[in-house]
């Protein structure tokens, strides 16, 4: 039962850490793991080095890096390399990094945010 669980959850939650907030994440059935790769200068300069999928992971460990992505609009490529780039100029990154996103493959390309590895 999910509100048994979430109740459970907001327990030990409160236990650990004093407070009983818990954050929900959209489920997403098959998502595609897909990373931009960002290099920044100390001028606020930030370009894209295009996408790779890193959708295919054991232990969440990647397998296989696959660059470009393979069967991506060109819509959707400019999305990710844009998030890419806005993500990078939000924080005034400066340097080479890694935007991730998952990538709904059961809609019309819904993206969603991961993290940045600098």
């Amino acid at each position: 039962d999910f509100f048994a669980s979430l109740e459970s959850c907001q327990r030990e939650s409160l236990a650990s850490f004093g407070d009983d907030s818990v954050i929900l994440e959209k489920y997403l059935v098959n998502p595609r793991h897909i990373e931009v790769q960002v290099l920044a200068d100390t001028h606020g300069n930030v370009v894209h080095l295009y996408e790779r999928d890193c959708s295919l992971q054991r232990r969440h460990q990647k397998i296989i890096e696959e660059a470009p992505a393979s069967d991506l609009s060109f819509g959707v490529r400019e999305r990710l390399w844009e998030y890419g780039i806005q993500a990078a100029k939000a924080v005034q990154y400066e340097s080479a990094g890694t935007v991730e996103f998952l990538l709904d493959t059961t809609t019309s390309g819904d993206v969603y945010f991961c993290e940045m590895n600098t």
